[in-house]
């Protein structure tokens, strides 16, 4: 199944700040998340009656680093807990968002929580659903806070690509829970003998879906080639992430980067992994999925990331007694599934239309996209699709197209291709990033999506 997240922000009065105009978002579930009846919205504020305003104070991530490097040796809950720069005593709960669980701490927002210095008291608790996974974490809180249960909650996601749980085979594992039944020892000696050299054979993870067994690179060459996106077109978007990442960061931009100093090693103070290159370079490098004549590569796909996130949300009323200025409302969020075979990633041409409709707007009063990018092949075929008329009859049920977001507003500051992609952590980043670009550029409206693979 395919995933989304979408928001919609706008910038704010002064005395009111920022203001996400809506939080919309296609996830890899078959159920659809609605909203309590509204009555009609104000494009001003898209406010609803009886309903909460929720905001977004802070939101934070350690650098994003390429897995292997200098967050190695740690585990998933040591990355969590470095991005929890929040107020301890006024959270009320928290959630985190993973992919790939750490079986010693299944349950990483809690560790993570505990480790960070929370009260024992603070619940917590990790959802997933790919790489949407902080995603879901954030409309959690939101559905809390709507519902009275909280004021604040702490949102955030982690992955540790660096260090995933590798099993023992089937066999192993049956024959090792039944020696540990065993009373005897002619029992256990006789279950030893029955040991063969394939038992030790390790059973690897695999980013992959269950239903198809293919993996998500699998999913985006498929697309690219569905959607007649070239190896060149690819490796152009790829490139165009990376060379404004590395203008974002060097111009002080991504705010959001917290330091984390790595113990036993030197503090951590930005990403590894935006690395502009040349096309020639690019042009270099062997299909990674389908062989030979794939056009999916290293160079034009996300790496594998390690690292985390957080965001603080409030009711406005708790943030504004508090002393914040909150830097966006949270108003609306919506779940969409597909084919987890044929459109696994095509999550954002449908979840769109939804969230837009839902407010009142049209692509034309979005000033600031931020997409995920799993895949330069993936954002391309998205951004196709939803500029096409025949598909959006054929396979939408719609009358015509939403468009396409035009570049010069789409993802300016780099994405997950140039920046990285630790799963449960992207959804914070983008949403924060949606937030600072609006303040920086002086935009009305933005609009988050990310989409993501079910089954995970």
């Amino acid at each position: 199944m395919s995933s989304m997240l979408t928001h919609i922000i706008r910038n704010l009065p002064a005395s009111s700040a920022w203001a996400a105009r809506g939080f919309v978002r296609s996830l890899s579930c078959s159920l659809q998340l609605q909203a309590a009846a509204v009555q009609p919205k104000s494009k001003k504020t898209l406010a609803k009656s009886g309903v909460k305003n929720i905001v977004v104070v802070e939101g934070v991530r350690i650098p994003f680093l390429q897995s292997g490097t200098s967050y190695a040796d740690l585990m998933p809950h040591d990355l969590a807990r470095a991005a929890l720069h929040v107020p301890r005593d006024v959270v009320d709960y928290i959630v985190y968002g993973t992919v790939i669980q750490e079986v010693k701490t299944s349950n990483v927002a809690r560790e993570a929580a505990l480790g960070a210095g929370f009260s024992d008291k603070t619940p917590a608790h990790t959802v997933t659903m790919a790489c949407i996974s902080s995603n879901q974490a954030m409309t959690t809180g939101v559905g809390m806070i709507a519902a009275g249960q909280c004021d604040v909650v702490v949102a955030g996601g982690v992955e540790l690509m660096s260090d995933v749980p590798i099993r023992h085979s089937r066999k192993m594992r049956k024959t090792m829970l039944t020696l540990n039944r065993a009373k005897t020892l002619g029992q256990k000696l006789s279950l030893i003998s029955k040991i063969r050299p394939d038992y030790f054979a390790p059973e690897l993870p695999a980013v992959a879906e269950f239903s198809t067994s293919e993996t998500m690179g699998h999913s985006a060459d498929r697309l690219a080639a569905a959607f007649a996106i070239s190896r060149l077109e690819q490796d152009e978007y790829a490139l165009r992430s990376h060379t404004l990442a590395k203008k974002a960061q060097d111009g002080g931009l991504l705010l959001d980067v917290v330091p984390f100093k790595v113990p036993g090693k030197d503090t951590v103070t930005k990403d590894n992994g935006i690395r502009p290159s040349s096309m020639e370079q690019m042009g270099k490098l062997k299909p990674a999925f389908v062989k030979p004549y794939g056009t999916v590569t290293a160079a034009n796909s996300s790496f594998l990331t390690d690292g985390a996130s957080a965001i603080l949300l409030m009711s406005e009323e708790k943030a504004l007694a508090m002393g914040y200025k909150p830097k966006a409302y949270l108003r609306d969020f919506v779940y969409v599934s597909q084919d987890p075979k044929d459109q696994l990633l095509l999550g954002p041409t449908y979840a769109t239309p939804k969230v837009l409709e839902r407010a009142g707007l049209t692509m034309a009063d979005i000033d600031v996209f931020e997409f995920h990018e799993a895949f330069a092949g993936q954002i391309l075929a998205n951004l196709k699709a939803m500029d096409s008329d025949w598909f959006a009859q054929n396979y939408m049920g719609r009358k015509s197209k939403v468009g396409a977001p035009p570049l010069e507003k789409f993802n300016t500051w780099g994405g997950s291709l140039s920046l990285g992609h630790p799963f449960g952590a992207t959804g914070c980043r983008l949403v924060i990033t949606a937030a600072h670009r609006l303040k920086k550029e002086g935009g009305q409206y933005g609009l988050v999506a990310a989409c993501a693979a079910g089954g995970q």
